[in-house]
């Protein structure tokens, strides 16, 4: 059995008792989480979120990336939230290369990455593509300036209002406690 089939058998039994159905398409809590897509991290039960709590915005490292702030815009301007957090991770695979290692990798081929003692290495027999070049990856060579640097930068976007919070946080993959970062947080104060 493939995982996709195991997931939709599992979809079949969650819709058989769903009863949420009638939420209403606001978040009810008014809050956007930008986070990690990080498997380890379960943003509702890390958050303590139901359906139709918060809007949750996942990609690699929970970065700030273009396609991000959209959603955030979308979710106040059209939805409604006032406060949003941007949550980093520890121990993220964003920290584990650079773009320069990712977009060697992918010119060699598109086949799956290994990493050894030495870093990464490619075990595919190609062809790559050199079209990685024309993206900004967004990896992290130090968390908690990250965390600030995301919060700056949804901050100081044209389209974010300054009455709307951000607060920048660390979660601790080994504890799922969430750590505060300061300045980002500052950083991010509704005006």
């Amino acid at each position: 059995m493939t995982v996709t089939v195991e997931l939709l058998e599992a979809n079949r039994r969650y819709a058989s008792s769903f009863t949420k159905g009638n939420l209403p398409l606001p978040p009810g809590r008014k809050v956007a989480v930008l986070i990690c897509m990080d498997a380890r991290i379960d943003p509702a039960r890390a958050l303590g979120l139901e359906e139709g709590d918060a809007h949750v915005i996942r990609n690699a490292g929970g970065r700030a990336s273009d396609d991000a702030i959209r959603s955030l815009v979308i979710s106040y301007k059209l939805l409604g939230t006032r406060e949003w957090l941007v949550i980093h991770h520890t121990n993220c695979g964003m920290e584990l290369f650079t773009n320069d290692v990712i977009r060697g990798l992918l010119e060699k081929s598109l086949t799956t990455a290994s990493i050894g003692a030495d870093g990464w290495y490619d075990t595919g027999a190609g062809p790559g593509s050199s079209e990685g070049t024309f993206i900004n990856f967004l990896t992290i060579d130090n968390l908690d300036q990250s965390v600030v640097d995301d919060v700056r930068r949804i901050r100081s976007h044209p389209l974010v209002p300054s009455d709307i919070p951000i607060r920048g946080f660390v979660y601790d993959v080994k504890t799922g406690q969430l750590r505060e970062i300061a300045e980002a947080s500052k950083i991010g104060a509704a005006a």
